[in-house]
């Protein structure tokens, strides 16, 4: 599918921000004043430019706010009703904390529940889609809470938990890559299931069925080559894992300055935007055997 800007922005800083919100709704870190206003600060800007980064991808953005009515049936409402009460909820929790000094344990782990819901159902957005196989494996709401929850942890300055988190996602992330190569074999689909000609054999295209590109070939069919994918592997783990991971096993063993976590964090969010890119890219839609294109055609170097 093609990868979008708008969805890469706001898949990578809202995971980062409501991430960055369980833990400070968790008590984690202890802080207080200009601390705790910069690390609130940090969380609703990252997850409100990332739901707002959302809205430049929908055909008419002023309607947005329609979406929220079908949240019994679409994961996209139920992410767009689950954003807005955790906003509402985690604005109060840092008010009371930054001006008053109140960090109230119940108030905070009712955001915090909520943080994580949110990104659970931006998950579900794609891991529900028969249609890419590459998405509809149970590894996707996984990753999608991995990642937010590592790079809170390197943003609140925690670690331990960062490094654990960053090896589990890392370990993750090559798995579902391997599962998803397969992905659109296993679905069963083909160009003989998608015309129904099966107990012919296989079947190509006399014709194409546009003369020039349409929506759904230029949203839906996206090809990216081999290499290419290969290459921002290396460099989406390497920034995204990798590196932070290194930096938080040093910060266990010697005390490290505050700014070179900072940094490791703004590393892993590199390496996510490049992971987020190929999510998007690699994505193979069913759509795309209408056109003639087979899974192998699209991966094609």
């Amino acid at each position: 599918m093609h990868p979008a800007p708008s969805l890469i922005v706001f898949t990578t800083l809202s995971g980062l921000g409501f991430g960055l919100m369980v833990w400070l709704g968790l008590g984690v870190p202890p802080a207080a004043g200009w601390a705790a206003f910069a690390w609130c600060a940090i969380a609703i800007g990252c997850a409100a430019i990332g739901l707002l980064a959302s809205t430049l991808h929908l055909g008419n953005p002023q309607r947005a706010w329609r979406a929220l009515s079908q949240w019994r049936s679409s994961w996209l409402s139920r992410e767009g009703v689950l954003a807005i009460a955790t906003l509402l909820v985690f604005g109060l929790h840092a008010l009371l904390w930054i001006f008053f000094g109140q960090r109230l344990a119940a108030l905070g782990i009712v955001a915090a529940v909520l943080a994580l819901a949110t990104v659970v159902a931006t998950a579900m957005i794609y891991a529900q889609l028969r249609t890419v196989p590459r998405w509809h494996m149970p590894e996707t709401p996984v990753l999608f809470v991995l990642y937010a929850l590592a790079g809170g942890a390197l943003v609140a300055g925690q670690a331990l938990a960062g490094l654990v988190l960053l090896v589990l996602l890392g370990g993750l992330q090559v798995l579902a890559w391997r599962r998803g190569a397969s992905a659109y074999a296993r679905s069963g689909s083909s160009m003989e299931t998608a015309t129904g000609l099966t107990r012919h054999g296989r079947v190509r295209l006399l014709e194409a069925p546009h003369t020039a590109p349409n929506y759904l070939m230029t949203e839906m069919v996206f090809v990216v080559g081999r290499r290419r994918a290969a290459a921002l592997r290396r460099i989406g783990l390497a920034l995204g894992v990798v590196v932070p991971a290194i930096v938080c096993l040093v910060a266990l063993i010697v005390s490290l300055p505050p700014f070179l976590l900072a940094l490791a964090a703004l590393c892993h969010l590199a390496g996510v935007a490049a992971m987020r890119w190929l999510f998007y890219a690699e994505a193979e839609h069913l759509v795309g055997l209408y056109y003639g294109r087979r899974p192998a055609d699209r991966t094609a170097a």
